[in-house]
């Protein structure tokens, strides 16, 4: 859930299955640190990796809040965690019915394709992955 279209997509769709599934639904963050190269300033809060998952944290909760409401209908789980999206996504899929992840997409020949990360997780997830396709408003 890192609050793009695709995502914000992914989690509407992962609340309504799991409202029928009456399942808890599971929001994953996932976050990397910053890599700094060269010998300049490097900001405090690029370096500080309690306030680099308070961020992350605060914006997996708006993102969800802003989707879910105060009142979701399922249980709600939020994890967030740092490293590669799709690792993160397929490690906290483990002990899932099902793995929901969002894809950008690019319309036409390219939208065929599908982002490295929803790529990854439909490889290497331990559970029936869905993959909710990006859709530009109005289509």
């Amino acid at each position: 859930m890192d609050g793009s279209d695709a995502s914000e997509q992914a989690l509407r769709w992962a609340l309504e299955e799991s409202r029928l599934r009456r399942s808890t639904l599971r929001a994953v963050y996932a976050w990397l640190r910053p890599q700094i190269g060269g010998r300049g300033y490097i900001p405090p809060e690029f370096l500080d990796q309690d306030l680099l998952r308070k961020t992350a944290q605060e914006r997996l909760d708006a993102n969800v809040a802003k989707l879910a409401g105060e009142n979701p209908g399922v249980e709600l789980e939020r994890v967030v965690s740092e490293g590669p999206a799709a690792k993160v996504l397929t490690q906290a899929a483990e002990d899932a019915e099902l793995l929901v992840v969002g894809s950008r997409g690019h319309g036409g020949f390219a939208g065929l394709l599908l982002g490295s990360v929803s790529h990854q997780c439909a490889q290497h997830a331990p559970c029936p992955g869905v993959i909710v396709r990006h859709r530009a408003h109005g289509s």
